[in-house]
């Protein structure tokens, strides 16, 4: 791939050390490299690796520069068109973000940091179409504070070249140039001399004095350009004028990092720069301007590796504790010191290296690069409806496990919600020459997945899908019926209009056998009908712990049981909320499992839900915050019950081996749950209260049972739900080879 970096400088800094040991690993797995910035001390060394340097003056927030600076970007991005854009730092970010959407680059972000967010520096931000963060609380920053979906982000590493920082670098030529005297105690230290980076510069400086009085001779090697470096040169002056040698060297920006962490008996400094020291064999004081851990341990791993060994939320660093622990370093016998810097190696070579890093980013990379084939969706896409988003990034994250060669655009009824949530590009669905100019340029259309071709919410919703399909035909694209849910069609004039459409399809996948039943009940005569798998079943939950801070803001006890429930407005259920109060009160009462309603489409489900809770006699929780598919599945892993009317929520709780009861509503629930071998407490227009309590009485009498059968049932139909994208290969590849 030809792979376009921005960032503002190259000066001395972890990100920056970070940007060019990625450059140059990249650089040298046959990739081509070229990076735009203000420039730097490591301009040299990146063209020494044959990676090609642009001058753009993005390191202010200058209004002049950064339109000057967003001209010469463009200038740079139209003429070389790199395969991918990747962004390093705010400005850099923000200026390739404005070109993003006309320029259609795949544009990927890495955080280093975080940002003031305050006033309008919050809209001074783009994180591109995914995001990599350095540590995990950068992550949990994003989505905090930018509401960055958390399967857009991935963590990476720091990766340090352990060639150039090794054990076996010597610091003797360095010694030389600065006359340092190696019989005695050498501290380096290394970073940007930046106010908001110094403070453990400036600590050194202010305790050198002392620490000459405990270690006669010491020499504090501090290394690093920045905007208070003169004053801290100026105090450095002062000491050393008093103590009438020359105890403190302030080098200013260097390359030779290498060689200043070598000549140092123990290194002071974070981020980067602590982890070189570690490649490098040296006992490490993690120290600097956002906390302070101290020197470096296997007990401090997990803490330092959280932070990203920046002490983010640790207590601030004090001249009196630096002073303890520099001379507590100092005071280790030789061979503890070397047992400290082999671990910190170790540590390296497990967590850090760049051969790591870099192949995070490539991977990054294949999910947005331009592809050979695109295809589009079209299915209930933008409506803010879980289960139906769930399938739309199922689907899509299928098809990249497939191939790297396909991509996917949607017809969404709110685009911006669509890319948000997904980072695929959006169509109005409703913008009949925008949808055509689409469907004219794509390779194929997928028709789905979930229930599209029915006639039980509207004729008008099925004519629209089936007209979708028509407009592909026109252009002689093929059609591929994607894990459909097929019914009820009711009307004869439907019917014959989806067995048509079907009769016509280049593909057909359906997501359950009763849907083939159905077709061939309209008179499909085709034999090639694959019955796979809902694609839900393959997507992956968010983390166990996002599930549990959800559950914290519905101000659910801590540790305690409970029964997930899912409605849906419906018609035709008069008396069906107060039976099914009963139910749930029946659930906390006799089995001790608190009630928790969570919301698959808000704007649907609210009423019926506040009408069950009203009716209820026992307390129940409300999971009422917006919740990604990921994330509502994550929640449902942590219960103990699901009990739900909408297909997609017992397909989630089936995804997490959760066992299920469901409310039918439609025909499409009773066949899961067929698929499923999971009971059914009856249907909600003639539904009895008393029947759903025995059949929830008699699955927790036999729980353990019902949910190794559901976990061997998913386990199937993950399987089943693959060969959706292995028929879309194939498909494809009747025309071109992928």
């Amino acid at each position: 791939m030809k792979i376009f970096m921005a960032t503002m400088g190259l000066d001395i800094g972890g990100a920056e050390t970070h940007i060019v040991e990625l450059a140059k690993e990249l650089q040298g797995q046959g990739h081509e490299v070229l990076i735009a910035s203000n420039g730097g001390v490591y301009v040299p060394e990146i063209e020494a690796a044959g990676i090609r340097h642009f001058s753009v003056p993005m390191h202010r927030r200058n209004l002049k520069e950064m339109r000057h600076s967003r001209k010469l970007l463009k200038e740079i991005i139209s003429r070389e068109k790199p395969d991918i854009v990747h962004a390093h730092a705010r400005i850099p970010a923000f200026l390739c973000g404005t070109l993003q959407k006309k320029l259609k680059f795949p544009f990927v972000t890495t955080a280093h940091w975080v940002f003031e967010t305050k006033g309008m520096l919050r809209y001074l931000t783009n994180w591109g179409q995914r995001t990599i963060a350095v540590s995990e609380d950068i992550k949990a920053y994003l989505m905090r504070e930018y509401q960055v979906p958390e399967e857009h982000i991935t963590i990476t590493v720091n990766g340090i070249d352990t060639h150039k920082f090794s054990p076996d670098i010597s610091g003797e030529r360095l010694a030389q140039e600065l006359g340092l005297d190696l019989e005695k105690p050498v501290v380096s230290y290394v970073s940007r001399m930046d106010e908001d980076r110094a403070l453990v510069a400036r600590q050194l400086i202010q305790i050198a004095k002392e620490l000459d009085e405990a270690q006669p001779g010491i020499q504090l090697v501090i290394a690093g350009g920045g905007n208070v470096f003169q004053e801290l040169q100026e105090m450095t002056e002062q000491v050393n004028g008093e103590l009438g040698r020359t105890c403190i060297y302030m080098l200013g920006a260097r390359t030779d990092i290498n060689e200043i962490v070598a000549a140092g008996d123990i290194f002071v400094g974070v981020s980067r720069s602590a982890l070189e020291a570690m490649s490098s064999g040296k006992p490490v004081i993690v120290a600097g301007n956002e906390g302070y851990q101290g020197l470096f341990g296997p007990k401090q791993l997990e803490e330092a590796q959280a932070g990203n060994f920046c002490c983010r939320g640790l207590p601030m660093s004090t001249p009196e504790k630096l002073k303890e622990d520099v001379l507590f370093a100092l005071s280790l016998s030789q061979e503890e010191k070397q047992a400290l810097g082999a671990y910190g190696r170790q540590v390296i070579f497990e967590f850090y290296s760049v051969r790591r890093m870099a192949e995070d980013c490539l991977k990054v990379y294949r999910q947005v690069k331009k592809r050979n084939y695109t295809v589009v969706m079209s299915g209930y896409y933008g409506f803010s409806n879980a289960g139906d988003d769930a399938i739309l990034q199922s689907i899509h994250e299928g098809i990249l496990a497939a191939s790297d060669e396909i991509s996917v655009k949607v017809l969404s009824n709110n685009p911006a919600l669509t890319q948000e949530l997904c980072g695929l590009e959006a169509v109005n669905r409703f913008q009949f020459w925008k949808v055509l100019s689409t469907l004219k340029h794509c390779d194929a259309l997928l028709s789905g997945g979930g229930s599209l071709l029915q006639d039980r919410t509207s004729t008008r919703s099925l004519l629209y899908y089936l007209g979708i399909i028509r407009m592909a035909e026109f252009f002689h694209k093929p059609v591929m019926m994607y894990a459909n849910g097929i019914g009820p069609v009711r009307k004869n004039a439907n019917r014959m209009r989806v067995r048509r459409a079907v009769e016509r399809a280049a593909l057909v996948t359906l997501r359950d056998s009763s849907s083939a039943n159905e077709l061939r009940d309209m008179g499909v005569t085709r034999k090639d009908l694959y019955v796979t798998a809902d694609p839900v079943f393959n997507l992956p939950p968010a983390s166990q712990e996002r599930g549990l801070e959800l559950l914290q803001t519905a101000q659910l006890p801590s540790g305690t049981e409970f029964a997930a429930i899912s409605v849906r407005d419906w018609m035709d259920t008069d008396g069906f909320p107060e039976k099914l109060a009963t139910v749930c009160d029946h659930m906390r009462r006799q089995h001790g499992l608190e009630i928790l309603f969570i919301l698959m489409q808000p704007k649907h489900d609210q009423h019926t839900t506040a009408q069950v809770r009203q009716l209820m006699k026992e307390p129940s929780y409300l999971l009422d915050v917006p919740c990604t598919p990921r994330e509502l599945m994550a929640v449902l892993g942590q219960a103990k019950l699901c009990v739900a009317m909408r297909l997609h929520t017992l397909i989630f709780a089936a995804r997490m081996a959760v066992p299920c009861v469901g409310l039918v509503y439609d025909p499409k629930v009773e066949s899961y749950l067929k698929e499923l071998d999971m009971p059914s407490a009856g249907h909600v227009e003639q539904f009895e209260a008393q029947a759903a309590q025995d059949c929830i009485d008699h699955l927790m009498e036999h729980y353990n049972s019902f949910r190794e059968k559901l976990e061997e049932k998913s386990n199937l139909l993950a399987q089943a739900a693959q060969k959706n994208e292995e028929l879309l290969l194939e498909l494809l590849s009747k025309s071109k080879q992928i």
